[in-house]
């Protein structure tokens, strides 16, 4: 758990930073890395240890080795192998690579752009508990598909259940979905996230 949340936070920060900035306007879900951070000082002996336990299987190395490669932490980014660490991790159930994954579907990033793709991985993210990095941001840019109909049919009740999933408190995409839609609407919403919550056995406020 606490790599997933330091995966999170060197990964997909600018993309929970560009979708939470904006209050009145929903947050668009293509928010990946375009311009990466400032790279870690990877070295090759770094590099050769974290791929022998991606290769051996470990699914948090193959999170890694994938997002280093992304990121271009080992000098040049390769798209092609970050796409298949992605695959390899997500394949073995790690929430933060299938988001990645469901992200570079959506993008377009070095594969043909495929919604309902994107919608896929962003579910399999979203159903991990507790929502702790990738399982979060699945939560959120599933959200983000059903309030533009993009893989999904388009549907302002689904996507507000699943912002409010992803965060209650201080989540400018819930008020914007929340904003086009009825009472009773967001009431049924919100009895959807709580029936969810009990299926899932997920007691976290």
């Amino acid at each position: 758990m606490g790599r997933q949340i330091l995966i999170s936070s060197l990964c997909l920060l600018f993309v929970l930073v560009a979708r939470l900035s904006a209050a009145q306007t929903p947050t668009p879900t293509q928010a990946g890395v375009k311009s990466p951070p400032p790279r870690p000082r990877w070295t090759e002996a770094d590099r050769k240890e974290l791929l022998a336990k991606a290769e051996r299987g470990d699914a948090s190395s193959q999170m890694w080795l994938a997002a280093a490669y992304e990121q271009g932490w080992f000098g040049e980014r390769n798209i092609s192998e970050a796409l298949k660490w992605y695959r390899r991790s997500a394949a073995q159930g790690d929430p933060d690579a299938q988001n990645e994954l469901g992200r570079m579907y959506e993008d377009g990033e070095g594969v043909k752009q495929n919604y309902a793709l994107a919608a896929k991985w962003y579910r399999k993210a979203a159903e991990h508990v507790p929502d702790l990095g990738g399982a979060g941001q699945g939560r959120n840019n599933l959200g983000m598909l059903y309030l533009e109909g993009h893989g999904v049919p388009k549907d302002d009740v689904q996507a507000c259940m699943w912002f409010i999933l992803f965060r209650r408190e201080s989540n400018s995409n819930l008020t914007y979905a929340e904003a086009h839609m009825t009472t009773a609407q967001i009431l049924r919403a919100e009895r959807m996230a709580e029936d969810w919550k009990r299926r899932h056995n997920d007691h976290q406020e």
